[in-house]
């Protein structure tokens, strides 16, 4: 049925840049603030879609102006939105986006109707599961929607793509073992293998022996570390130099083309390398879900043929 199925939140992001980041009680002036689609599970839906990927988004939004927005940037990505669950008279989820001169960004996410999406519209979805090649899920919808998506899509044969953010203080060991890969950042790996010190290589190793059948740790500009169910020792995918704009969603475009490539046969590796480039695609231009590429823009981006 698809390629990629994503059960995830949907939010309007509220962004504004700012020349430098206020301190504690201090005001500073900004841009004008800009509205545009976003959410972790809205965005790797987009970023999937954009590639090619036949996707669809498992989500809630409410039927606002915010709701219309997320929707119109899914139909514009190429997302089949049969199973976005409009909710009468709930607020769309909102992100209140704050992005520095450096392209680094502080986010403050309102759920609104994210909270809502629960176990029963997992089941209620749960012939869209087993006709999944991969299922992605994040960590911004309720946590028994999580385990609840990953136990059918385990259960159904579907690869699980989980990306614990915001990361959570552990994940037990039936969302650990329907991992495949488990992807987080170095501040989620260090939290998530309970590790005061070490490197991305050891967490990578203390989560798979948690119980994750394979592990990707992002390294933002570095690249990622790739941590295979048989490998001996992670692999270095190496990032690629280019001039940062805003960073806002980059971990999103590189978990949705991971999850588009594991679906289209790449190992873990090979879909962390191509992840890599389209994450470093995704950092030159504004928003997360507007500066997604798709197969033919990232031709013409920096990093082709590495």
């Amino acid at each position: 049925m698809y390629d990629v199925l994503v059960i995830g939140s949907a939010n309007a992001d509220l962004t504004v840049r700012v020349s430098r980041r206020p301190a504690p009680g201090e005001t500073v002036p900004g841009t004008d603030l800009t509205e545009s689609a976003g959410g972790k599970g809205a965005n790797q839906a987009a970023a999937a879609a954009r590639l090619g990927a036949r996707t669809a988004l498992l989500a809630r939004v409410g039927d606002d102006a915010y709701g219309r927005l997320l929707l119109d940037a899914q139909r514009a990505a190429g997302t089949e939105l049969r199973h976005v669950l409009v909710e009468p008279g709930a607020r769309t989820g909102t992100a209140m986006v704050v992005v520095g001169p450096d392209g680094d960004n502080t986010i403050v996410v309102s759920p609104g109707a994210n909270a809502r999406l629960s176990p029963a519209d997992v089941a209620a979805a749960r012939e869209a599961v087993a006709g999944s090649a991969v299922v992605s899920l994040q960590w911004e919808i309720p946590p028994e929607t999580v385990r609840a998506a990953a136990r059918a899509a385990h259960e159904a044969g579907s690869r699980v793509v989980l990306n614990p953010s915001p990361v959570p203080r552990e994940l037990d060991p039936e969302l650990l073992a329907a991992a495949d890969p488990l992807v987080v950042n170095e501040h989620e790996a260090r939290q998530l293998a309970q590790a005061s010190g070490g490197t991305p290589a050891q967490w990578a190793h203390a989560l798979r022996e948690r119980g994750a059948r394979s592990v990707v740790v992002t390294l933002g500009p570095e690249g990622a570390l790739v941590l295979g169910a048989e490998d001996a020792e992670p692999v270095a995918v190496p990032g690629i130099e280019v001039t940062a704009v805003d960073t806002t969603g980059a971990g999103d475009a590189f978990t949705g083309a991971l999850a588009a490539r594991l679906a289209a046969g790449d190992d873990v590796a090979e879909a962390a390398r191509f992840a890599v480039r389209v994450g470093a695609a995704s950092v030159t231009k504004p928003g997360a879900q507007p500066s997604y590429p798709t197969a033919a823009e990232l031709q013409r981006a920096p990093g082709r043929g590495r």
